[in-house]
């Protein structure tokens, strides 16, 4: 691996681009301020982004472009996992009646591929590329649950067991244990860890022994109990994720 260290240009380039996102579009004056950089500079930056599609200026508020839409759609696309499991994500929802998803692992964080929602879903503000921490909701944790024990160590040192709610697993020597009865039991359960009043089950998929995504159910924790939560949607999860690893070793 290089250690060669980032090009500072890319690196501001970007800068600009999550700033516009998490301040929902910017006049410039705006933006130097934020940003906190020389206004020669930001200009150079935000002509060169516009120029490419990235960036666009409309009544002299600057946003984040539909370029990316492109990007993500054909990122989304080059996964092979996307098109095995987006059927069964479909068929999850629709016979659930929840919110149903599809993840993969990146750098450390769930990252989700494809979202469909159910008839009596709620509003989990899921959306395709949103990280999440894999330690705090079921997707994530099953990912880590079958990933090589120094990789484990490796996130947790890097990413830490941030606490979400009350209910977030802060601490590695329970996160360990709960990881081994996931492998034990082979899904993955969440109650509250990521966002209060929302449980979820998730199970592992698999290509030739390594974890490739997840598939998963969340909904409100008063419909997520009981039998169903311990055995009917563990049941169907083992079952979607059956076909979907079928589907990339023969599809």
């Amino acid at each position: 691996m290089s250690n060669r260290m980032p090009v500072k240009t890319t690196e501001v380039a970007f800068g600009v681009v999550e700033a516009l996102l998490e301040l929902g579009g910017a006049r410039f004056t705006e933006l130097v301020d934020h940003m906190d950089m020389p206004k020669s500079t930001l200009h150079d930056h935000l002509r060169t982004l516009e120029s490419m599609g990235v960036v666009v200026k409309t009544d002299n508020v600057y946003r984040v472009g539909s370029r990316f839409l492109e990007i993500g759609a054909q990122a989304r696309r080059q996964q092979p996992i996307y098109e095995a499991g987006r059927p069964e994500v479909e068929d999850l929802a629709e016979e659930t009646g929840e919110h149903a998803s599809l993840s993969i692992e990146e750098r450390g964080r769930a990252v989700l591929l494809h979202v469909a929602k159910g008839a009596n879903a709620v509003n989990l503000d899921a959306y395709a590329g949103r990280p999440t921490p894999l330690h705090a909701n079921a997707a994530g944790k099953v990912m880590l649950a079958h990933l090589p024990k120094p990789r484990i160590d490796a996130i947790i040192e890097e990413r830490g067991l941030t606490a979400y709610t009350p209910y977030t697993i802060t601490d590695p020597t329970p996160l360990k244990r709960e990881l081994e009865e996931i492998r034990r039991q082979g899904y993955a359960t969440d109650t509250n860890e990521l966002v209060e009043g929302v449980k979820g089950v998730a199970a592992p998929i698999l290509d030739r022994g390594e974890v490739v995504g997840a598939i998963a159910v969340g909904g409100p924790a008063n419909r997520m109990r009981g039998e169903r939560f311990e055995e009917t949607l563990p049941d169907l999860l083992l079952s979607a994720s059956n076909i979907v690893e079928l589907n990339l070793t023969y599809g």
